[in-house]
């Protein structure tokens, strides 16, 4: 027992991370092959399955256009601190919904979707890039493998992982997306943690600061996401931090943001 004990100690040590910019340490068992591949599937059938604006559609040219800018960002910054390896495991892909919810979400891999009703709530350039780097953020920092792992741990097991995909491979790749925010049945995120917000917040503004945005539109947007549904918040919003705490939060963390921004100067942006 004990020689068990040890090793899965091991196991989780080898596994643990740190999540750029915040450095917090992080647990991350499901191999990104694995993750990605069902990530991948789920966008797709998700894309095939709703109003998916297409590719030359002025909402989704604007939409890559930023999601790209913020990207470069990443690249810049991971070169700078010899992690560009990382980078590797990430497709970028960028898309619109014609909805009117106020949502936007992304998975595993760098599947970003953003929906028409968030998009009007932005009303600007600057607050479309709070929201992609936010979601951009999630991705980055594998805040899906991480609950991902915490359900596998607690449900499967690490070592019944294999097991599990072979034996049952429809209910374990459910379960799998569940935990990383992909239910099967309607394709949107379900809530991360508060934690893994406040997280995405803070990264988020890093990089729209570095890919040149305006990071005090951060404060405005999050204002207006906190009246957008009156007594019943946005979906987007459901475990968020309170708008006007998170409002204030990201005001605090402008001039850190500006100083990435010096610290990490990223080429013109495509924007005139």
């Amino acid at each position: 027992m004990r020689v068990a004990l040890f090793l899965v100690i091991i196991f989780v040590l080898e596994a643990c991370s740190q999540v750029a910019f915040t450095g917090r340490r992080q647990a991350q068992l499901i191999p990104m092959g694995t993750i990605n591949s069902m990530s991948f599937s789920q966008y797709d059938e998700f894309l095939a399955a709703n109003n998916t604006l297409p590719a030359d559609a002025p909402e989704t040219q604007l939409i890559r256009r930023i999601g790209d800018d913020l990207v470069h960002a990443v690249e810049v910054y991971y070169k700078a601190n010899n992690m560009e390896g990382e980078l590797e495991q990430f497709e970028w892909d960028f898309n619109v919904v014609k909805s009117d919810q106020i949502n936007a979400f992304a998975m595993p891999g760098g599947k970003v979707v953003m929906f028409t009703g968030i998009m009007e709530l932005a009303q600007n350039e600057d607050a479309m890039a709070v929201i992609m780097g936010h979601e951009i953020a999630h991705a980055l920092a594998h805040h899906g493998n991480e609950r991902m792992s915490q359900m596998v741990w607690t449900q499967l097991g690490f070592a019944a992982l294999d097991v599990a995909l072979a034996e049952k491979p429809e209910q374990t790749r459910e379960m799998l997306m569940t935990a990383a925010g992909a239910g099967a049945q309607v394709g949107v995120l379900l809530p991360f943690s508060r934690k893994h917000e406040s997280e995405a917040d803070e990264i988020g503004l890093y990089l729209m600061t570095m890919a040149g945005y305006d990071p005090t539109e951060a404060v405005p947007f999050w204002q207006r996401m906190g009246q957008a549904g009156g007594a019943a918040p946005p979906e987007f919003l459901s475990t968020h931090p309170g708008s006007e705490r998170r409002a204030e939060t990201l005001k605090s963390l402008i001039p850190k943001a500006r100083e990435y921004a010096e610290k990490y100067p990223v080429p013109m942006s495509s924007r005139n």
